[in-house]
């Protein structure tokens, strides 16, 4: 029987972020998806280019010796009902008759597990033998401790980078586990696309348990059903529960055997609350039933469904399906990133989605310009989406400064709360960055810098340095923004920004302070009588603080992103503590990570 292994692939978010460049000729002002108004109604689309199948060619022809032995059963195997081996699978049946190899890839073309990553060193990544002499209990609790919730966009990227960084595994701990720790708070932070590349630097034949909980983790927050099959195919029955049970018969159905496959899920749909929900097993069916020739139509119906897991959302997106909204309107944000990234989803959604995910880091300034844009194109997409769409084209093409000045500031007030108005800012930070400096601007001063920012263009910010007058909030970003800052800010500057400060608990005051005194940017004595005004002691030490320093101590990055990471726990910057933000900043400067500590702080103060 001839069997094929449908296999998909995503593509990655960027790990770093894009600086601006100097353009050596004239370009569009115009980013990609605005160049052309919008097609006349009717006007027939044009054709995307499609892609040949890769047929495996058939190996030549050789036949078994005339002495080989037949197959039996292996000793002590329980022998199965006939209904029971109908319904199975062609690798279900060669695992019972022990035809089916432990790990049949070439000895040449398995993979090491000696480094394991997607970034190398030379690729922005972390220096390989970062964490291989560190402690395995230390380098576990980095990662299993922190909820991937992080205040700081900016912290959130360089987490992701130096997750993604292709490292040597801690003494003593298994590369596999190594893998499967970064992967799994990889898809706590929302970074399915980067989860999902982690776990395939693994070759099948070396996942661990953890690994492959972790891979099925960052399938279903990618919705790509079908691209753990290759790790079904070599663990096979080791893994009994329910939920490995449905995805080895979506498998089946995949790779040539739907009758068995569909089989196997009509008797999951038979155990009742013993496995899963009966809507979930029909979405498998209806997704699984689009393959091969036993195609059936499912029919899903939602009446009487409660509620909303990853495998429901990700098989309804796979599925082309959009749940109820009284089934989505209160889901944790971790739904909305799957959404910001799914590229099967409506663009409605994803741009609903993309509120959040930009603010949070896992969307970059490009990817949510790109996304409006496709919104922009398409005829059929009308109401709010669609006026925000033409709202950013004015951003870039409006004829007069006060007109794309007033296109920014709408899609800004046009967010439904503080987290989508940072992602607006993140959006409009390339149209901000072509908005001249103008004393017309003056009171949007610190948003368009905290928006140039957001997307680190901290040259085109720090143009704005004339409109940024000493202890406003403009200049307090910039005092942090700048690369080089020869003068130290002195008492009179401190006071004139505490004075100014409406933030709760004087929040942007502490946030400065902590930011200039880790970046070694405030005399020592003004640093002092701040910090007394504002009643915090930089000085005072935790365990953790003494871990951060001693990592910055012997110049160790990853351990210190690590750790930074663990320090930027939280739903927003009212849990972050000036003391933890000191540290961070310091920590982060001294082993050579400067620009991202001044862009944390920066941020810190923009959105304190």
């Amino acid at each position: 029987m001839k069997r094929a292994l449908l296999t998909t692939a995503g593509l990655a978010l960027a790990m770093t972020s894009v600086w601006a460049v100097a353009q050596d000729s004239p370009e569009s002002l115009l980013p990609p998806g605005f160049e052309k108004p919008k097609p006349k109604p009717g006007t027939p689309a044009v054709p995307s280019a499609g892609s040949s199948p890769v047929v495996q060619p058939i190996p030549g022809n050789s036949s078994a010796p005339s002495s080989a032995r037949p197959a039996t059963l292996p000793s002590g195997a329980k022998i199965p009902t006939l209904k029971e081996i109908e319904s199975m699978s062609p690798d279900q049946l060669d695992e019972l008759l022990g035809l089916k190899p432990k790990f049949d890839m070439p000895s040449a073309a398995r993979r090491s597990l000696k480094q394991v990553g997607i970034l190398a060193e030379d690729e922005g990544g972390m220096p390989a033998w970062s964490l291989a002499r560190q402690d395995a209990a230390l380098v576990k609790a980095t990662l299993d401790g922190n909820k991937g919730r992080l205040v700081s966009r900016w912290g959130h990227i360089l987490l992701r980078r130096a997750l993604a960084s292709r490292l040597d595994a801690p003494a003593g701990m298994n590369p596999a586990d190594f893998a499967a720790g970064r992967a799994a708070l990889l898809v706590r932070m929302g970074e399915g696309e980067a989860a999902r590349q982690l776990v395939q630097d693994v070759d099948a034949g070396n996942y661990t348990p953890t690994l492959t909980q972790a891979a099925m983790d960052a399938y279903a927050f990618t919705a790509d059903i079908t691209g753990i099959c290759p790790v079904t195919s070599v663990i096979g029955s080791n893994r009994k529960d329910t939920d490995w049970r449905v995805l080895r018969a979506i498998c089946a159905s995949f790779q040539g055997d739907g009758a068995a496959g569909l089989a196997q899920l009509d008797q999951l749909v038979g155990e009742g609350e013993s496995g899963w929900p009966r809507i979930d097993v029909l979405l498998a069916q209806r997704y699984a039933g689009a393959a091969g020739k036993a195609r059936r139509t499912v029919k899903i119906e939602w009446d009487g469904v409660e509620g909303m897991n990853p495998w429901r959302y990700a098989l309804s997106l796979a599925v082309g399906l959009e749940p109820p909204e009284v089934l989505t309107k209160d889901l944790p944000v971790r739904y909305l990133f799957v959404a910001a990234t799914a590229p099967m989803a409506k663009l409605e959604l994803r741009a609903k989605g993309a509120d959040r995910a930009a603010g949070a880091g896992i969307l970059s300034s490009a990817a949510m310009v790109d996304l409006y844009g496709q919104i922009y194109a398409q005829d059929d997409i009308n109401g709010p989406w669609a006026d925000a769409a033409e709202t950013l084209r004015n951003a870039y093409i409006a004829e007069s400064a006060s007109d794309r000045h007033a296109a920014i500031v709408a899609l800004w007030d046009g967010a439904a709360d503080p987290h989508a108005r940072y992602s607006r800012q993140v959006l409009t930070a390339y149209a901000a960055a072509r908005l001249a400096p103008s004393s017309d601007f003056a009171s949007s001063a610190p948003d368009l810098i905290a928006s140039m920012l957001a997307a680190g263009l901290d040259q085109n910010a720090l143009k704005w340095g004339p409109q940024a007058d000493i202890g406003s909030l403009a200049w307090g970003q910039l005092a942090l923004a700048a690369p080089n800052r020869a003068a130290s800010v002195d008492s009179s500057a401190l006071d004139t920004f505490y004075g100014n400060d409406p933030s709760d608990g004087y929040r942007k005051s502490r946030f400065l302070l902590a930011g200039l005194a880790g970046l070694g940017r405030v005399e020592g004595d003004a640093a002092r009588d701040f910090a007394g005004k504002l009643g915090i002691n930089l000085e005072r030490q935790t365990k953790w603080t003494r871990l951060i320093t001693r990592a910055a101590d012997v110049n160790n990055r990853e351990l210190v992103v690590l750790l930074a990471g663990l320090g930027m726990q939280g739903d927003g910057w009212d849990k972050m503590t000036s003391v933890n933000l000191y540290h961070i900043v310091s920590a982060l400067n001294r082993v050579g990570l400067s620009a991202e500590a001044r862009m944390i702080a920066a941020e810190a103060v923009a959105r304190g």
